[in-house]
């Protein structure tokens, strides 16, 4: 309630970057086949490999989609086990896009592919990549994220 989140505050510097950084979170984010909380999952994963500055906002905005602690460290850690083959394959892709989307194993790709149609695969290449980005963007700016 009435926080400007640092990054946002970042790219006000670039008023069209900033617009158009929001338009795109909200379309990969919002309204989506793919649901929320597997796209926080998703998130967590992305940033834990990426070695973000913090976590702080991913793990509440998993929390708020209805993760327990347990699944938010798992997911963080690629630790499937809990999971469903649909959850795990996602996570997996995350974190094996993260370290280089050039070497995901067909194996990964194969199981992403029996659980997702392919534009759920585009659904979830755009949360995957789009937090690479913020947290590319965050890690070098040494942002600490608010929120």
């Amino acid at each position: 309630r009435g926080n400007v989140p640092n990054m946002i505050q970042t790219f006000a510097h670039r008023p069209k970057e900033l617009k158009t950084m929001v338009a795109h979170f909200k379309a990969v984010m919002e309204g989506t086949t793919v649901s929320v909380l597997l796209k926080e999952y998703l998130t967590l994963r992305v940033s834990t490999v990426k070695k973000a500055i913090t976590d702080s906002l991913p793990i509440k905005l998993a929390r708020a989609a209805g993760a327990s602690d347990e699944e938010i460290s798992a997911a963080k850690e690629g630790v499937l086990e809990g999971f469903d083959d649909r959850t795990s394959a996602a996570i997996r892709f995350a974190g094996e896009m993260t370290v280089d989307s050039s070497t995901v194993s067909e194996e990964t790709f194969a199981a992403v592919k029996s659980h997702f149609d392919d534009g759920e695969v585009v659904e979830l290449c755009a949360v995957i990549g789009i937090f690479n980005y913020f947290n590319c963007f965050n890690n070098a700016l040494h942002m600490e994220i608010s929120g």
